[in-house]
């Protein structure tokens, strides 16, 4: 589609003609797909082409990942793969500082149906942690409701979000080492409420190729100015670990990434995934069947 002039999105023009860019888009459309497909996050079996599509509401923060989304589900969509009606929407947090005008501009420029909400979650998340406390978890919260109010409001069945194979990651050793519990997030979920899916179409694609792919297309890149000026963060730290095993052993992110993809119940510890109890040796079993 890159190769078309006559037939490209807006997302798309000004796309580097080298090799390295062509395989580098390739490489995220295709584990963007293989994640949409591994974790049922669309419904390939046969479909009313009467009946409406289902919306997503891609969230758009302005930052490399979120732009790298909304690029791979679009192509996806174009080419007709992903029979999904898009809205994009940015929550403006009420930073101060943030560039109000810039999202609004570039998803118009591109023709990207979108929706851009206004709501001050900054001034809570400032008023109720303390100096020096992180801001993440409450700022997460506050953010995830007011997306969730604007799916129900559009009639999106799902919200879209972009982490990345990295994010998932980082997340998985943060409850290890902080939580004591092997967990992580997941590609797909159900809210509490039950009425709306979050998916993370990117789950398999690296951070790395996100920076790289949204720097080749010189998206307006928006940083953000609440948790990412703070020092010390514990996911900072897990980063820095992970960066520092990838320098020693490269693919090693990769290996575990796979890991997680491989879960053994039988050869971990939690008695409510495996009946340890009940394991049975066979001359035992033969010894109390029936004659």
């Amino acid at each position: 589609m890159l190769d078309d002039h006559n037939d490209i999105h807006p997302l798309f023009h000004g796309a580097p003609k080298t090799t390295e860019f062509k395989k580098l888009r390739k490489r995220i459309i295709k584990d963007t797909r293989e994640a949409l497909d591994r974790y049922g996050m669309v419904n390939r079996g046969d479909r009313d082409e009467s009946a409406p599509k289902d919306k997503w509401l891609v969230c758009l923060s302005g930052g490399k990942d979120s732009y790298t989304l909304l690029a791979a589900l679009t192509e996806l969509q174009w080419r007709g793969l992903l029979p999904v009606d898009i809205l994009a929407c940015n929550l403006d947090q009420g930073q101060p500082g943030f560039p109000a005008t810039v999202l609004p501009e570039f998803l118009s420029n591109m023709g990207v149906p979108h929706r851009i909400e206004y709501a001050d979650t900054y001034s809570i998340v400032v008023d109720k942690i303390p100096q020096g406390r992180t801001f993440c978890a409450l700022c997460s919260r506050l953010r995830r409701g007011n997306l969730y109010r604007v799916a129900r409001e559009e009639g999106c069945s799902a919200v879209v979000l972009g982490h990345h194979r990295d994010d998932i990651l980082e997340t998985f050793f943060l409850n290890l080492f902080h939580g004591g519990k092997l967990a992580t997030m997941p590609p797909k979920l159900l809210n509490d409420e039950g009425d709306l899916f979050v998916y993370r179409p990117l789950a398999h694609v690296s951070e790395a190729d996100c920076a790289k792919f949204a720097a080749a297309m010189n998206y307006p890149i928006i940083p953000c100015d609440l948790c990412g000026s703070q020092d010390g963060l514990q996911r900072q730290a897990i980063k820095q670990m992970l960066d520092t095993w990838e320098a020693k052993a490269p693919g090693r992110r990769g290996k575990m990434f796979s890991a997680l993809m491989n879960a053994r119940p039988s050869h971990l510890l939690d008695t409510a995934l495996f009946d340890f109890a009940g394991l049975t040796r066979s001359s035992e079993l033969e010894a109390n069947s029936p004659e």
